[in-house]
């Protein structure tokens, strides 16, 4: 093999092989990927069962209802609208109605109820998920310091 033809091949051995590492990062990527939504959204928009997303607003007023065990339903709402979340879990200490809260998890099929496997809750007075904030600040229902009522 000439000079010519060896550097070729490295050349198109480095060139698939940069290739297979760039696929292999995008579906890892497409994977791991939770899109956004907040019950406004999936009104207008309804996603997919089973398709993984991230749901975020505030917890309903008097929506927070304990089951046996762990077990916890509550809704998720943005003023306009609101989306019934079922968890099984401990819930961060901060959880309560009113507060912001984004959940993550995935439609039931045939239902209209979200089986949350994440939930988080605002950790201190002044934080609240930038997503969650901006949009709830958009529609006049969250001021700084807290939701209004």
């Amino acid at each position: 093999m000439t000079r010519k033809g060896k550097r070729l091949a490295v050349i198109a051995g480095g060139m698939s092989f940069i290739i297979a590492a760039v696929l292999l990062v995008m579906f890892a990527f497409s994977q791991s990927v939770a899109y956004f939504y907040m019950p406004a959204d999936l009104a207008k928009t309804p996603v997919a069962p089973e398709t993984r997303i991230r749901l975020g607003g505030l917890v309903g007023q008097g929506s927070v209802v304990r089951g046996a065990g762990s077990t916890v339903e509550f809704a998720v709402t943005d003023g306009n609208d609101a989306v019934k979340v079922h968890y099984t879990g401990l819930l961060p200490d901060l959880f309560r109605e009113g507060q912001g809260v984004v959940t993550e998890g995935k439609f039931a099929a045939g239902s209209n109820i979200f089986m949350a496997d994440t939930v988080l809750a605002k950790h201190d007075e002044n934080y609240m998920p930038k997503e969650v904030a901006d949009r709830l600040k958009a529609q006049g229902l969250w001021k700084e310091g807290g939701a209004t009522q």
